[in-house]
C-alpha cells in the first residue's frame, strides 16, 4: 500500500508516485499549465482586465518602456488616484505635472487603448490631456508636438467629443496629430499600466513574429511611418491564446 492508502497497482497511484516515464512526463506539463493557471487567475482577480500583461512591440515609449518589455496593466478605476479625471481612473500629464502625480518617469498614466475597427495590436500610449466636445485643446497643448498653433490647422481640433490626447513619449507629435488614433474615448481605454519588467515580453514577441512569418512569407519591404510602427501579428488574430497580448 501506498501511504495514501492506495494500493501501487491504483492508476491513480501510478500518476502521482511516477518518477520516470510518460506518466511524470504527463503529470510534470499538468502541473506546470495548472501553476500557469493559477497564476493567470490570481493576476487577473487583482487587475480585473484579461489579458493582464502586454508586450511592448515597438520604441515609441522610450526610454521609459523598451521593446520586449512586459507590463502588467489593471482595469483603469482600479487603485485610481486621486487626482484621476472624474471616474476614467486616468491622470493626464496635464494634470499629474500639477499635482506631482508620475508613472514611468514622467507625469501622468500610461493607457492601454483601441480604437473600434482598428486593425493591429492595442496602442499603450500616454494620456496627455482630457478634452471636452468642442474646445479648442491647442491652447493647452504642448505647441512641440503640434504642426500649427491655430486649431483650424490640428488635426480633432475642436475635439469632436470628449476623450484624451494622448502620445508616446519618443514620438514627436501626438496621436491625433500624427495620425495613430482620433481623441480617445474613455471607454477605449482598456486598461493602466502599473509596472513594467524588462524582456519578459520577447518570449511573447518571438514566438508572434515567429508565427506571422510561417504564415506571410515575406515578399517585400515595408517601411514605418512614425515609432510607433509593428511588425509582430496583432493579437486578434494570433491563433495561440495566451495571457500576454502585445501592444504599440
Amino acid at each position: 500500500m501506498s501511504d495514501d492508502g492506495r494500493s501501487p497497482d491504483d492508476p491513480l497511484s501510478r500518476f502521482l508516485h511516477a518518477d520516470s516515464g510518460a506518466l511524470l512526463f504527463v503529470r510534470e506539463v499538468l502541473s506546470s499549465a495548472l501553476a500557469v493557471a493559477f497564476v493567470g487567475l490570481l493576476l487577473f482577480a487583482i487587475a480585473g482586465v484579461w489579458p493582464p500583461m502586454v508586450a511592448v512591440e515597438s520604441g515609441s515609449m522610450e526610454p521609459h518602456m523598451e521593446r520586449g518589455d512586459l507590463v502588467f496593466i489593471t482595469e483603469p478605476d482600479r487603485f485610481a488616484p486621486d487626482a484621476a479625471y472624474g471616474d476614467t481612473g486616468v491622470v493626464t500629464y496635464e494634470t499629474g505635472s500639477e499635482t506631482g502625480y508620475s508613472t514611468f518617469g514622467m507625469a501622468g498614466s500610461v493607457v492601454v487603448y483601441r480604437p473600434p475597427g482598428e486593425g493591429g495590436p492595442p496602442i499603450i500610449h500616454r494620456a496627455r490631456l482630457h478634452v471636452e466636445q468642442g474646445e479648442n485643446w491647442v491652447d493647452r497643448a504642448n505647441t512641440d508636438y503640434l504642426p500649427a498653433n491655430s486649431c483650424d490647422r490640428v488635426p480633432s481640433c475642436p475635439a469632436p467629443y470628449d476623450g484624451f490626447i494622448t502620445k508616446g513619449d519618443a514620438n514627436s507629435q501626438y496621436d491625433q496629430v500624427s495620425g495613430i488614433a482620433p481623441v480617445v474615448k474613455t471607454e477605449w481605454v482598456r486598461g493602466v499600466a502599473r509596472v513594467r519588467v524588462p524582456y519578459l515580453g520577447y518570449v511573447r514577441l518571438v514566438f508572434s513574429e515567429a508565427v506571422l512569418a510561417q504564415s506571410n512569407p515575406p515578399v517585400g519591404v515595408v517601411s514605418g511611418t512614425d515609432s510607433a510602427a509593428t511588425t509582430t501579428t496583432d493579437a486578434a488574430s494570433d491563433p495561440t491564446p495566451t495571457p500576454v497580448v502585445g501592444v504599440r
